[in-house]
């Protein structure tokens, strides 16, 4: 059985930008207990700030209150007492020393020996113990300590190992190793001290932290360190998703975790980061398990044959099968059954032609795409991607004035009736949006909610670049998603919202 540690409240938090508040963190804190199940969390930083104080101290509460509060860990570090006190105080009951793990770190930057240094982790040691706190020891620099003055590390582990240490933790802290080194490292740990329990922390300046992961594993480490999304110091740690893959399908190894409710946990921490998940980040990436080349969609209808073992309802998704030029057939039966619409062999290839088209004009091509494809398709239309205008907007006026509210009006086109609204919004796009509501509302017509808006432009964009607005609806238990593309974001946003109403309306 292999233990995880989960830092997303500690180190992940230490990304860039990245500051979870009090009530974030104790959301946080209690997906990854009671839902995905790691083993432990690292949740504060000790005489960080007031604001840590305070989200620890919930944290600590709450876990009290429901048998975690063993699983609940904060860093310390060694200075004379103070960081026990902060975390004994808050209601914690176990500490994470923060030591040195290599020389230089010792002279350079403590400046002190290392029998001074150790001298005053004994002594602060002794009085975790006494406090009624379970300690750990971080030996931070460990992998430069393994790489360059290997006797002191031997030193240190020699006149600790007699202490009251649960878990000795050996930090890659910037990231230097490959699975080679960590392989023979982390054996030389495990062989020279059998009887103690020690973790790995793997960093991804390399972006070999899941590689080592897997190196450490194999080596005998019986703890992990993740956090969600890989976030943390500059490259970010091992991430909680990729470890949980290697774990059940590379080393097949018994843990604890619920790999079902990650996609949620990364979305949720996704949303509270303000760091977005990359479309091709594994297991829980927007792409992951969309199949693009047509030769897989045939393969899967043939036998699954481009399927691992990596299946997408493991992690609470589903299979798509991407439209572009190289689609084929299959990938547009596939989409076909998706939306229940059957169509003859003429059809589908007169279909898949047009959506080739289309992808080799860089346009992107949609499952909400397909109905406007096969209806211009049918009717003969001679314009690749010629959309019916049952719904269109024929005009809008938006203003902004500097300490009014927004005020758009909207008249809009319902097959060939014009309507018209004015209202205003906290922005011109939801002023838009609330007049165009108002409209429907008059009509006694149902509207999807929106439930994700993203935008983006290319890269070193200037200010007339174009923006592309992609939109999540939720239309009755149904998830739409629509773009929209133009040099000014609340007209693409308003393009993508037409094309949405349009898919609804057919």
């Amino acid at each position: 059985m292999i233990e995880i540690l989960d830092t997303t409240l500690r180190d992940g938090e230490q990304t860039a930008g990245v500051s979870f508040n009090a009530n974030e963190k104790l959301t946080i804190a209690k997906l990854l207990l009671d839902d995905i199940h790691v083993d432990r969390i690292e949740v504060a930083s000790a005489r960080v700030s007031s604001g840590e104080l305070e989200a620890f101290g919930n944290i600590c509460s709450w876990a009290h209150q429901n048998g975690h509060l063993g699983r609940v860990e904060a860093l310390g570090f060694v200075d004379n007492g103070v960081s026990i006190d902060w975390i004994a105080n808050a209601g914690g009951k176990v500490i994470n020393m923060l030591t040195k793990g290599s020389l230089r770190h010792v002279t350079m930057q403590l400046k002190k020996t290392p029998e001074e240094h150790l001298s005053d982790i004994k002594h602060n040691v002794e009085m975790a113990v006494k406090k009624g706190l379970e300690v750990n020891i971080y030996l931070e620099d460990w992998s430069n300590g393994m790489l360059h003055s290997p006797d002191y590390v031997k030193y240190m582990l020699d006149h600790l190992q007699h202490l009251p240490i649960r878990h000795f933790m050996l930090p890659d802290t910037l990231g230097i190793l490959c699975p080679d080194q960590t392989l023979i490292f982390c054996k030389q740990m495990i062989e020279m001290y059998p009887q103690l329990l020690f973790d790995f922390h793997a960093h991804n300046d390399y972006d070999m932290a899941t590689a080592n992961v897997y190196s450490a594993v194999k080596a005998g480490i019986q703890g992990i360190h993740t956090t969600v999304n890989g976030l943390g110091e500059r490259a970010g740690n091992a991430p909680l998703a990729s470890v949980v893959g290697l774990l059940n399908d590379q080393l097949e190894i018994e843990n604890n975790l619920d790999e079902h409710r990650l996609t949620y946990i990364c979305r949720m921490v996704e949303t509270l980061s303000g760091i977005r998940i990359p479309d091709n980040k594994p297991l829980v990436g927007d792409s992951v398990f969309t199949q693009c080349a047509g030769i897989h969609a045939d393969g899967d209808n043939k036998g699954e044959l481009y399927v691992n073992k990596l299946l997408p309802e493991r992690f609470g998704r589903v299979r798509k099968y991407a439209l572009g030029k190289t689609s084929g057939k299959a990938n547009i039966n596939k989409n076909l059954e998706e939306l229940g619409i059957h169509l003859s062999p003429e059809q589908i290839k007169l279909v898949t032609q047009r959506v080739i088209e289309l992808g080799d004009k860089k346009e992107n091509v949609t499952t909400e795409d397909l109905p406007f494809i096969i209806s211009d398709v049918l009717r003969g239309g001679n314009q690749a991607g010629s959309r019916p205008d049952n719904i269109h907007v024929v005009n809008y006026s938006l203003s902004l004035t500097r300490g009014l509210h927004p005020v758009a009006t909207v008249r809009i086109s319902i097959h060939g009736k014009e309507y018209e609204e004015t209202s205003a919004g906290d922005g011109q796009y939801d002023a838009f949006m609330k007049a165009l509501w108002k409209i429907y509302d008059k009509l006694g017509k149902q509207h999807p909610i929106l439930s994700d808006y993203k935008v983006s432009i290319p890269p070193g964009g200037k200010t007339d670049a174009l923006v592309e607005t992609v939109i999540c609806w939720n239309n009755a238990g149904q998830e739409l998603r629509t773009r929209g593309l133009d040099a000014d974001q609340t007209e693409a946003a308003i393009k993508a919202t037409v094309k949405m109403l349009n898919i609804i309306e057919n």
